[in-house]
C-alpha cells in the first residue's frame, strides 16, 4: 500500500459499489474499504494524524465526478 490523497480516499469511500468498514480502538482509528471481498484503502487516524493508504492501482476504482 501506499499513500493517496484525502479526494481519491473519500471518492472510493462514496462509491456505493465499495464496502467500507470503521474499527476504533484506543486512540486508533482505522476506515477500511474493500471492493469484491478485498481491500483496497484504508485510512488511519492516530490523535491529530491523518494517513491515508491505497493499493497499488487503485486509480481503477475511483469514480470520474
Amino acid at each position: 500500500m501506499h499513500l493517496i490523497m484525502k479526494t481519491q480516499f473519500d471518492n472510493l469511500r462514496l462509491n456505493d459499489e465499495h464496502e467500507y468498514s470503521t474499527n476504533d480502538r484506543g486512540g486508533k482509528k482505522v476506515v477500511k474499504i474493500f471492493k469484491d471481498g478485498g481491500l483496497i484503502a484504508k485510512r488511519i487516524t492516530i490523535k491529530c494524524s491523518v494517513q491515508y493508504f491505497g493499493i497499488t492501482g487503485v486509480e481503477e476504482f475511483l469514480t470520474t465526478e
